[in-house]
């Protein structure tokens, strides 16, 4: 690492409350710049015309109240983006047919930015619609003075919630499917063994309209791995982002299920055993790859390379496009993601703060418009550029989203102290047999 650090001592300090807060807001920026203001849809990714994604729509919601209360955007005017964003969605097409919006109450995962219709014949997705309807919960609770506009924005996030039949996309069994396609019916993959889908079950258990049964959660829970990964007990996920994107939303600190109870732990306490396996197999580095380290590691979904060979010191290697990387089992072709690493910053600031300034000292970003690059690879050499190696030229509007709200948490717990008074979210989470803490 020491061909990192910069003879500017400014540089080679660690990053305070005020970098923090300059990266939030440079990356909550993506939300007002990639948003159609005519409709509130909020675009999939930086490139040129690309469609909408239903979960960045939601992540997009979601930093709301965090736009309000950092004194980006006055309440009265962060309320109407939302009225906006919430009632055009609540009136796009609900149907069978393949060019609609959504079906059932979900939503497919890309919409066409200008029409909200469904987009490249892809799937309606249970998940993307978890983190819309998570979003949509998040500012029916902050939003809740008396106001006729107030009102209104509760009225119609739960009305986008408690449409969507949670039931209908079991197909029949206790767990909910990945989704549905129009053209042949349900996808035969199922939400099983600990991943994000953990928000998806707690949102499905907890509507007051097509509530889950209970033993949904049992099914989804049944197939959970727990291992011991570099001396640590944990439950296992192996990309990053399985064991953050609930936590967004839910405080999970002191409170237990009943598998967390039988192994004296809780999902918060995973979370962080899980960044210090992440950061621990980039140490071991058992593939060689260029630049992993102490402080650069960070492996999950995300844009890589793209599908190629190529032979380097003798090896061949095989580098991926968006793929789910994960550690220490791989998949892994030397890509590194910055936002998964920030979006670990509560569960292990001791880690991730002096790789987030590694990784400011590698240029990648921090400082600039929307913030961190979201991922870079020092194997894949790429000639003419800043760095000689490939970095992602696309920032994602659903890496932004864990970026602004887990320092947020990790600043004021504000998304965790909004969605404790969240009926849904609480009945959820006791339908799936929380107790103790804050519950």
């Amino acid at each position: 690492m020491s061909d990192l650090l910069s003879t500017d001592p400014e540089l080679n300090r660690m990053p305070s409350e005020q970098d923090l807060a300059r990266l939030q807001f440079t990356t909550l920026l993506y939300y007002l710049h990639c948003t159609n203001p005519d409709n509130g849809l909020v675009r999939d990714k930086t490139q040129a015309d690309a469609p909408t994604s239903i979960a960045a729509i939601g992540m997009a919601l979601a930093t709301i109240p965090v736009l309000v209360e950092r004194g980006i955007v006055i309440r009265k005017f962060a309320a109407k983006i939302a009225r906006r964003r919430l009632q055009f969605l609540l009136e796009c097409p609900q149907g069978p047919e393949p060019d609609a919006s959504g079906y059932k109450g979900f939503f497919y995962h890309f919409l066409d930015i200008e029409t909200g219709r469904r987009t490249w014949e892809c799937e309606l997705s249970t998940i993307d619609s978890a983190f819309l309807f998570a979003g949509a919960l998040t500012v029916a609770t902050y939003f809740d003075a008396g106001t006729d506009e107030e009102a209104d924005i509760r009225r119609l996030a739960n009305a986008l919630y408690e449409r969507a039949d949670w039931n209908w996309a079991r197909d029949h069994g206790l767990t909910l499917t990945h989704g549905w396609r129009p053209e042949n019916g349900f996808i035969p993959y199922r939400w099983r063994g600990y991943d994000e889908g953990l928000l998806l079950y707690i949102l499905g258990l907890g509507s007051p309209t097509y509530p889950l049964p209970s033993e949904s959660y049992a099914a989804y829970t049944e197939s959970y791995e727990w291992r011991n990964l570099y001396g640590r007990e944990l439950l296992y996920s192996g990309p990053l982002f399985t064991h953050q994107l609930s936590h967004m939303w839910i405080d999970f600190r002191g409170i237990t299920d009943a598998f967390m109870r039988e192994h004296n732990s809780d999902y918060f306490q995973n979370s962080r055993h899980a960044t210090f396996v992440q950061q621990q197999y980039a140490i071991h580095n058992p593939q060689n790859f260029v630049g992993y380290g102490e402080h650069c590691w960070g492996f999950t979904a995300c844009d890589g390379p793209g599908w190629d060979s190529r032979t380097i010191g003798g090896l061949e290697r095989h580098f991926f496009d968006y793929s789910a990387r994960g550690a220490p089992f791989g998949p892994d072709d030397g890509t590194v993601s910055p936002w998964a690493v920030v979006a670990s910053l509560p569960f292990a600031p001791e880690i991730v703060i002096p790789t987030i300034w590694n990784f400011a000292r590698m240029d990648l970003g921090m400082t600039r418009l929307y913030g961190f690059r979201p991922s870079f690879n020092q194997t894949y050499v790429v000639e003419g550029n800043d760095t000689g190696w490939w970095v992602s030229p696309y920032h994602f509007g659903i890496d932004q989203g864990p970026v602004v709200l887990m320092i947020e948490n990790y600043r004021t717990g504000l998304l965790w102290n909004i969605m404790r008074r969240c009926p849904p979210l609480v009945t959820g989470l006791r339908k799936a047999g929380f107790t103790g803490g804050w519950l």
